[in-house]
This record gives C-alpha cells, sequence and structure tokens, in this order.
C-alpha cells in the first residue's frame, strides 16, 4: 500500500516549523520510501549553519545519508515548497519516483523540469505550507529573496 501523500507532507510541515523555531527559512522535506520507511526528513538550514545550499530537500537528502540508487527510485520527495532548480536537480539526478509539493503559490519551482524526466509531481495546495511561507515572505522579504537568489 502506498503512503499517504497527507501525512508526508505533515512530516515536511513538521520539519517547517522546526526551521523556522531556529530561525531559518520555513521549508521541510522528507525521503519516504514506497514501503513507508522514513529515510531522511529536513529543513532548510542556510541560515542556521551559514550555507549556500542546505535547502530543505538537500537537508533531508543530507540526512538520509548514502543509499543505493535503486532506493531513490521507491521514494517519494516531500516538500512543503515547490522545488528550485537545485532541489529538482538532485531529485531528478538520484531518480526520486515521486515529487509531492506542499504549495506552489508563494514560489513556483522547476516543477516542469522534474515531469519532463519522468517524476511525478503533486501539488497538495496544502493551506498550512500557504500560511507558513506566506507569513514569513511578509516578515522577512530580504531573506527569503535570499533563499530564492534574487535581490
Amino acid at each position: 500500500m502506498p503512503f499517504d501523500d497527507k501525512l508526508g507532507m505533515k512530516i515536511a510541515l513538521e520539519e517547517a516549523k522546526k526551521s523556522l523555531e531556529e530561525g531559518g527559512v520555513p521549508i521541510g522535506g522528507a525521503l519516504i520510501h514506497e514501503d513507508g520507511r522514513i529515510l531522511g526528513r529536513g529543513h532548510n538550514m542556510r541560515f542556521q549553519k551559514n550555507s549556500a545550499t542546505l535547502h530543505g530537500e538537500i537537508s533531508t537528502l543530507e540526512n538520509a545519508g548514502r543509499l543505493p540508487g535503486a532506493v531513490y527510485k521507491r521514494c517519494t520527495m516531500y516538500t512543503t515548497l515547490s522545488p528550485c532548480n537545485m532541489c529538482s536537480g538532485a531529485c531528478i539526478m538520484y531518480g526520486v519516483k515521486r515529487v509531492v509539493v506542499g504549495e506552489n503559490e508563494n514560489f513556483m519551482g522547476a516543477e516542469d523540469l522534474i515531469r519532463t524526466q519522468g517524476i511525478e509531481v503533486v501539488n497538495l495546495n496544502d493551506p498550512e505550507c500557504k500560511r507558513i511561507m506566506t507569513k514569513f515572505i511578509n516578515e522577512r522579504p530580504e531573506d527569503w529573496f535570499e533563499d530564492i537568489g534574487q535581490s
């Protein structure tokens, strides 16, 4: 039986809230195998670790550790926000089977690019994901633009 997408997003949202509590950008992720095993979970750590690359999805992959390539092909990446080019590229590179997005109204990432690689993309349009991200963008616009590489 496939893993429940709402439960996967709940885990990613927990991570997003953790990032916000730490002073970071509220984007979280979870890498979940089709058999239900949570292989990794993480959140944006750019501000916490003074990192250029630790977006939520990258942090999630890092926390999953080294995995055989065949494992990724049986996994779903849950992310509270549409993945940027860098995070989309990581999902493509490792051949993640599915990407489930919490929302893409605050930021439309490279979903079309992901789809061109045969990866399923599902947008849950989750109201809580939208709320937490909208609030962050309104309260910390300079940090938001830095996170997405804009000035």
